[in-house]
Formats: structure tokens, sequence, C-alpha cells
């Protein structure tokens, strides 16, 4: 379970939608060191901790290890996971009232379903003394495709015991993140049994997925609950350009593909608009792109340099990124560990230090700066 501050020292309740004139990077003059603390998992999709600082971390490859006291153990194998392209095992979350609630969540490509290929898949199993028992699906989203890319996805718990959930639009742009009635490209939230809110937007909508909470989304791959206003905020992949950084809101339309700071991978256009008054405009932006993976906010007093601000992993140029927020956007940015690798996760565990997951070197601990 993530160690949450009662105080954000530097953010306000209330954000506004980030009208940037900067976008720019800066490299520290003196850099971040860090220490390897598990160096034989190649792809660190995701992890969590437990309130003794133990902690489950997934492999794109289907593993779930528990890692305790410098010792990291194989916990079991996923079945149906997918693991072509983007997709595999991705994110793992611990109920927050954990262990009186003794359960974990995972999300990964699932193969299950009639057709080929595979889709995002939630699901829920109990862990005591490192062993998983009585797993059960939640929810599977589908059609299955042999696409692979935009699987997603992260889980977050809100204060009000909700769990959300992100699917990417599994590269159906025009079919699939404005249709309410199908999966992909929207934030999912959930009771803790998987079962659906009945207040969720679109619950007594017919025909539309009922446990869409927001839609209009790309491949959302960093998403964290803020510390002090509680509201959900998640990161997602734009195409070449326009990554967003977004504040989650009941039932909105974040509006890809029709609004996008971004253009094709070829560099041909596909829409003109980045604004309309019934979508919701992203509260910042990336360009270039730095292909957004994990996202933490820093509420640790062993960083009181990063101490209120948000951090976000870099796939295409391998750094971590701080950014300095306001209540009206973000005022700076900055690569840490720069050149450290592709950053696919990062969390701030009970003890206060930022971890980070690097493809290819495993899982490392963000040393603070003497």
């Amino acid at each position: 379970m993530k160690f949450k501050a009662i105080t954000f020292s530097l953010l306000c309740f209330g954000f506004l939608a980030c009208a940037q004139q900067d976008n720019s990077i800066e490299t520290l003059e003196e850099d971040y060191a860090h220490e390897v603390i598990i160096d034989d998992i190649d792809i660190v999709w995701g992890f969590d901790f437990f309130e003794d600082g133990s902690m489950l971390l997934t492999s794109k490859e289907g593993d779930l290890f528990y890692h305790k006291d410098g010792e990291t153990t194989k916990v079991t194998t996923i079945s149906n996971v997918y693991n072509r392209g983007q997709g595999g095992l991705l994110d793992v979350k611990i109920h927050p009232e954990y262990p009186q609630k003794p359960w974990i969540y995972l999300t990964h490509a699932s193969t299950e379903g009639e057709e080929e290929g595979g889709h995002t898949a939630l699901v829920r199993a109990e862990f005591r003394d490192g062993q998983l028992s009585n797993m059960e699906t939640l929810y599977k989203a589908g059609p299955n495709t042999t696409k692979g890319v935009h699987f997603g996805s992260r889980l977050e718990f809100d204060r009000d015991g909700y769990l959300f959930m992100s699917i990417g639009e599994r590269g159906a742009r025009d079919e699939n993140p404005q249709d309410i009635t199908r999966d992909g490209g929207k934030i999912y939230r959930f009771n803790e049994d998987g079962s659906i809110p009945e207040d969720n937007p679109f619950y007594n909508k017919e025909n539309a997925k009922k446990a869409i909470y927001s839609y209009g989304h790309r491949n959302p791959q960093g998403m964290e609950m803020h510390p002090d206003s509680g509201e959900i905020w998640v990161h997602e992949h734009g195409p070449r350009g326009g990554d967003e950084i977004n504040i989650i809101k009941k039932g909105a339309n974040y509006g890809w593909p029709i609004l996008s700071y971004g253009i094709n991978y070829n560099g041909t256009e596909f829409t003109d608009e980045t604004t309309r008054p019934e979508m919701e405009d992203p509260f910042y932006y990336w360009v270039p792109s730095i292909a957004p993976s994990g996202m933490a906010f820093v509420t640790s007093d062993r960083y009181p340099e990063l101490k209120g601000n948000v951090l976000a992993g870099s796939l295409k140029f391998q750094y971590l990124e701080h950014l300095t927020l306001s209540s009206e956007g973000v005022l700076r940015r900055e690569k840490l560990m720069d050149k450290v690798g592709r950053v696919r996760s990062v969390e701030q565990g009970p003890d206060g230090f930022i971890y980070a997951g690097i493809e290819g070197v495993g899982l490392v601990k963000m040393l603070p700066k003497s």
C-alpha cells in the first residue's frame, strides 16, 4: 500500500487546464544517483508496496514477484497473458485495507475470449504468506485483436474505495475511444469486488459499457490519486507529439482522436483541432512526445526539492521527469536520472524513497542528494 501524506504543500484543490507557453526541459548540473535493488526482472511493468516495505512486482512476460528483506521470489505465472508488442502482465495494486482485505488486483493483456489475440483484463486474487489463491477475472475487455498496441493499463484506488482502471484504445482510434458501447480508450471504475457502481455516468444508458467513468483516451500508462484533492490523475501517450496529463472527471470526454496536439507517425495531420467546449482540455501536454509511463506524486521529506510535484517516466528519452506544479499548470520540467534507461514504472515507497522500474536494468531506488 502506498504512503500518502495528509497535506501537499505546493498544490491547491482546484486545477486549471494548462495554457502552456514553454515546453522545454532542463538537465540538472548534479543529477540523482540510484541504487539497483532488483536486477533479475527485465521489464518491471508495475509494482506496489505493503506497509512493511515489501512489495509485489509484475514482469511483462507474465510473472508476479514478491520482494521482502532483500530477497525476490516468484509467486506465480499468470495464465492467459498475451505477451505481444505492448501487451503482457501489466499493473498490480494492493487493496488499501490490506491485510484486513487481503486482495491484490492485476491487469494484463488476456487471450481469454473467442477471438484471436488479446485485450485488457482485470483480475483479483487473495495474497497470503507469499501465495495467491481464489483468483477471479473481474472484467475482460473485448473483442480481442491481434494488434500489439495500446492495452493501457494502470490501477488506482480513490478515497471512497473505488478502483479505477485504464485501457488503451487498442490501435482502433476511429472505433473505440469515442464510442461508449465499445471497450478501449477509457477509464473504468469498479467496486472492490469488481461489480460496477450504479452511479457510474453511463450505468443506465442503453448498450453502454457500464464500467466507463471517462472516455476519449488514447493509451493511459500512468495513473495516481492526488494526495490532497483525491482526484484521479492520468497521463497518456499521444501519437507523434501530444502526450497528455489529464485530471479525470465523471462522464467527461477527453477528445481522442478528435482533439490532439500530435500528428501521425509519418508526419501527416489527422486533426487540426486541439479544443472543443464539450471536451476536456489536458492539464498539460508534451510536444515532442516523451512516451510517459508510470506516475507518482512526491510527498516525502527525503527529496525536499521535489516535494509537492509529480514524476513521470519517459520511455522514449530514458529519464524520470520532474514536473513542478502550480494551480495553473506545469511551471518547470527537469530530467532526473538522465539516460538511466526506459522508465516503465515509478512509485514512492512507505520509506519515502522513490523507486523506478527500468527496462533492462530492474528496480532502482533514487538516492537523495546529500
